[in-house]
């Protein structure tokens, strides 16, 4: 299924200043995050800058700054969004699986991870959060896998305990390493490593889910 974006923007980020309240307000924070990730991608963290956003964006300077205090904050909250979505489009995977196929919804985790790898804008350098330097910490794939096992747990009809959880985040930290590599070897990914890392993950998750 190719990624496609809603139309609705994150409003709610924790990197926010101040959340708009109007539609208007609404609509000129989810250009200011598009430029910026559009700017990622042309010229990286470093080249990147609260005016040059600004200017892609077509908003005053002061717009940016009434949402966020520096660039890190806006990257912050590019990764927030492209969290928020791909916990929409996992959900509207699940909704088309039968609820004991898990192996087809854990395909369908990797799968929209891939799609928004290969073509959402400036997701190869933010993706969660764990990808540029200044947020290189482990946050980002432990929130992922709150979200995973979340959406997984209610799906599966399982307890989502700290057995599911801990499965899910070997899980996550696996597949980003070896997606990390796919990459690497390949800027589209290299599909060998990309099977192996699905059949990694059916192995290792048949010991909680069968």
């Amino acid at each position: 299924m190719p990624w496609t974006p809603p139309v609705e923007p994150v409003t709610n980020s924790t990197s926010l200043r101040r959340a708009p309240v109007q539609q208007r307000s609404a609509e000129r924070l989810s250009r200011i995050l598009d430029a910026c990730a559009q700017l990622l991608d042309e010229g990286g963290y470093e080249e990147l800058s609260t005016r040059a956003v600004a200017v892609r964006a077509g908003v005053p300077i002061g717009s940016v700054y009434r949402f966020f205090g520096n660039k890190r904050a806006l990257v912050d909250a590019l990764a927030e969004r492209n969290l928020q979505r791909y916990a929409e489009r996992i959900a509207g995977c699940l909704a088309a699986i039968p609820a004991a196929d898990w192996r087809a919804a854990m395909d369908a985790v990797l799968d929209e991870y891939l799609a928004m790898k290969r073509t959402a804008p400036g997701f190869s350098l933010v993706d969660f959060g764990n990808q540029i330097p200044v947020g290189s910490d482990a946050g980002p794939n432990h929130r992922l896998t709150d979200r995973l096992t979340e959406l997984l747990a209610v799906h599966l009809d399982r307890t989502p305990d700290e057995i599911l959880r801990r499965a899910f985040l070997v899980a996550v930290e696996s597949a980003d390493a070896l997606v990390r590599l796919a990459f690497r070897l390949d800027p589209t990914g290299d599909e060998n490593v990309i099977a192996e890392t699905r059949e990694l993950l059916r192995v290792y998750l048949a010991r909680v889910l069968d």
